[in-house]
């Protein structure tokens, strides 16, 4: 292996790792606390068998899962033989049907980054987010007529490319919905006296739902699905760790979400722009990601000492 094609990969999984951990602080805030309320017996089974289900069953499937409905004339085991074999024959297929796989991923993170601009209570790091908030009624109104003229374009090219677009969209509504009932029921997990049983069936679910955006995203990055396996189950281990050790303190950077959200919406402009034929050097998506975390851990740590300041003057 050239120390050029080693350093490609290191560029993504380090990439990869980096955005699978910044997409699933808020999943990790909303575990811990609801962990807090469950007995230690109870916090090691979800600790243990979560770290299988979210890595081994949801990381570890789902992107196998995604190229093969990108490729339907493809068996599953023929694109479980494409992630670890090097048939030309094979990759060459699964390169052509790169488009197709890219706008429905693309769709569906831009979406994801609008609905967060939109409808989301947030910490505002610019003024123009509060503006935008104030629009949320432009929300539904906004991703409609982006969603068509996308679909227009997609049509002319492909009626796969079409049906991509649309499978990218439903997605989006279905886990938009299962991430706002979350929201809203985590008070009610924590006070409510629900079984503990109850409680880890519910965070598995949740988790599965949060572990989307990360997969979706990883596409951009790369195709390869062994580069997307290790960096994004390396990722979800630094969460897990998180979830038990950090949180309080991850919790105390408060525009980290922020940071998340204008990288999702940075990959998918970038996935739909390659989806037609658009072409980006590969160190684009791991360079976003980290700028952005870079600037909005910047910006959280200013925050976190303009409240340390403010402490002494109260008390005084």
């Amino acid at each position: 292996m050239s120390i050029t094609v080693l350093f490609h990969f290191l560029v993504v999984i380090l990439g990869l790792c980096v955005f699978e951990i910044i997409t699933s602080v808020d999943n990790a805030v909303i575990n811990a606390h609801v962990l807090k309320t469950l007995p230690s017996k109870y916090r090691r089974i979800f600790l243990v068998w979560g770290i299988l289900i979210a890595v081994f069953v949801i990381r570890g499937v789902l992107p196998f899962l995604i190229v093969w409905m990108a490729n339907p004339k493809l068996s599953f085991v023929q694109v479980i033989t494409f992630a670890f074999s090097s048939s030309p024959d094979i990759q060459k297929y699964v390169e052509l049907s790169k488009p197709i796989l890219l706008l429905g991923g693309g769709i569906y993170l831009v979406f994801v980054c609008l609905g967060w601009l939109f409808m989301e209570e947030k910490k505002y790091a610019f003024l123009v987010e509060h503006f935008i908030h104030k629009q949320s009624v432009w929300f539904y109104a906004i991703i409609s007529v982006l969603f068509t003229g996308i679909l227009f374009l997609a049509v002319k090219k492909s009626p796969f490319l079409a049906m991509s677009a649309s499978v990218g969209a439903t997605v989006f509504f279905i886990t938009d919905g299962f991430k706002k009932n979350a929201e809203a029921k985590e008070q009610q997990l924590i006070n409510l006296n629900m079984s503990a049983w109850s409680k880890i069936i519910y965070l598995e679910v949740l988790d599965a739902s949060f572990s989307i955006d990360g997969v979706i995203g990883a596409f951009a990055f790369t195709i390869s699905v062994p580069l997307i396996l290790l960096g994004n189950g390396i990722g979800a281990f630094v969460v897990r760790e998180l979830t038990i050790k950090g949180i309080d303190i991850i919790a105390k950077y408060a525009y980290l979400k922020n940071g998340a959200m204008y990288s999702i919406g940075f990959l998918g402009v970038i996935m739909i722009l390659e989806s037609f034929g658009q072409h980006y050097p590969f160190w684009l998506a791991p360079a976003n990601t980290f700028l952005l975390l870079f600037v909005f851990l910047y910006l959280s740590h200013k925050e976190i000492k303009r409240a340390e300041e403010k402490k002494p003057s109260e008390k005084s």
